[in-house]
């Protein structure tokens, strides 16, 4: 089955709007059909994913790989009710392309840029110097908790934190040697609120 909609005419006001939509035909098996959005909403509703597959490929004009029933129902009523009363104005879909030249889409670059050299190796586990963290003070100062009785203090290194002589690559890490259990690193050194509570 092919689907289709008679070519839209210029916009001559409401009446001559409201005339076109009600000229809107469904072009099913050769003959016009006209599309009765309500009927054909009542429709997809007890088709199944692979039905609606097949009618999202009969609508669009190429196939889909989702099996999300709720998805396919959307997309195609969507598509059914664009084609009963005429999508949007050329002057939107202007208006749309501008907003999308204008917009910042890919903030970072995909992997393999030809443009920028590869980063260098990459490490994990340690603070960032570049952008760390807002919750993290700043390299030398002393984060003081009291655990069980005991002050425990940790120096914010530049890439990591001193605690009792030796270096960790994070907080986490630093709780956990103080504690012996994993904890949440800025929970635990009360650093994941905000400032003022």
């Amino acid at each position: 089955m092919s689907l289709r909609t008679r070519a839209k005419r210029a916009s001559l006001g409401p009446a001559v709007n409201a005339a076109e939509s009600r000229d809107r035909q469904l072009f099913r098996g050769g003959h016009e059909v006209p599309i009765d959005v309500a009927k054909e909403l009542a429709g997809l509703r007890r088709l199944t994913p692979k039905e609606l597959r097949a009618r999202y490929a009969e609508v669009f004009g190429e196939p889909t790989a989702s099996g999300n029933r709720t998805w396919l129902v959307r997309r195609i009523a969507w598509r059914l009710q664009a084609l009963a009363e005429g999508g949007l104005s050329a002057r939107a879909q202007a208006r749309a392309a501008e907003l999308a030249r204008d917009a910042d889409l890919r903030l970072i670059p995909p992997k393999g840029h030809a443009d920028e050299p590869a980063p260098g190796p990459v490490r994990t586990g340690t603070v960032p110097t570049h952008a760390s963290d807002p919750r993290l003070p700043p390299p030398g100062t002393v984060i003081t908790r009291t655990y069980k009785g005991a002050d425990v203090q940790v120096l914010v290194l530049a890439s990591g934190f001193e605690y009792d002589g030796r270096t960790f690559a994070s907080l986490s890490a630093v709780a956990a040697a103080v504690t012996g259990t994993h904890l949440n690193g800025f929970h635990f050194f009360k650093l994941n609120k905000p400032e003022g509570t």
